[in-house]
């Protein structure tokens, strides 16, 4: 559940709404997976969903990093058609590399994470992305959010994945009261129900690219508005 201490501030429109909770937010999952199909689902679970593939789930996770989708997808549909295994992607070089991959955020930085996980994956693991989640965070420029999205998306493994929207919208809701997601992770392993963990990041992702933004939410047009507390929410359009 949120800590307690000092009253959260929240949009004057949903004054006295209760935070949700492990039962409630069942109720919203529902809400945002009827909606789910008009909206444009997240580059890596496209990937996961089209390829069944955890390396290309796994690259496609990497790209995406501090990057757009709008800028991810291209790039990595562009690289996939020249390489779709740690092999050939080392063969292309990083000339090639930057170059297919070229305008997602920290690019350059991004190629030589990329070939270090390759090489480590033919050493360590015969080529095979590890379906283990303590096994992935060994692998060099993979953290927990990563690591979380390969176990989930790619193997279909209970894990709860936290980027800037899980953490942002969990607190909007009151279900969790945490400052990173490292913290909303934890927490929500606590409070979600496992049946809503595989769900949740691809859930809450594409409704915060869509509607729930970080400034100024589509309150008009969201489908779990009467029941959102509206935590930290200041404009609202």
């Amino acid at each position: 559940m949120a800590a307690a201490g000092k009253p959260l501030r929240r949009h004057p429109s949903a004054a006295g709404r209760p935070p949700l909770n492990p039962r409630t937010v069942g109720d919203a999952l529902r809400a945002l997976r009827r909606e789910a199909p008009k909206w444009n689902a997240p580059i890596v679970s496209f990937i996961a969903v089209q390829t069944r593939d955890p390396f290309r789930t796994l690259i496609s996770c990497i790209l995406s990093l501090r990057t757009k989708d709008e800028t991810t997808t291209p790039a990595t549909l562009r690289l996939f058609e020249h390489a779709q295994t740690p092999e050939q992607i080392l063969a292309l070089g990083p000339k090639r590399l930057e170059k297919l991959i070229y305008p997602v955020g920290f690019y350059r930085t991004k190629v030589g994470v990329i070939r270090g996980i390759c090489r480590d994956l033919i050493d360590k693991f015969g080529g095979r992305v590890p379906d283990d989640l303590d096994a992935l965070l060994t692998l060099k420029g993979v953290g927990r959010k990563t690591a979380n999205l390969v176990v989930t998306q790619a193997y279909g493994r209970p894990g709860i994945c936290v980027d800037t929207h899980v953490h942002r919208i969990s607190n909007r809701w009151g279900l969790v009261r945490t400052k990173n997601p490292d913290k909303t992770e934890e927490a929500l392993r606590r409070v979600l129900p496992r049946r809503h963990w595989l769900e949740y990041n691809r859930l809450l992702v594409a409704f915060g690219q869509t509607l729930c933004h970080p400034t100024s939410p589509w309150c008009s047009k969201c489908p779990i508005e009467p029941m959102c507390p509206k935590i930290g929410v200041i404009r609202t359009r």
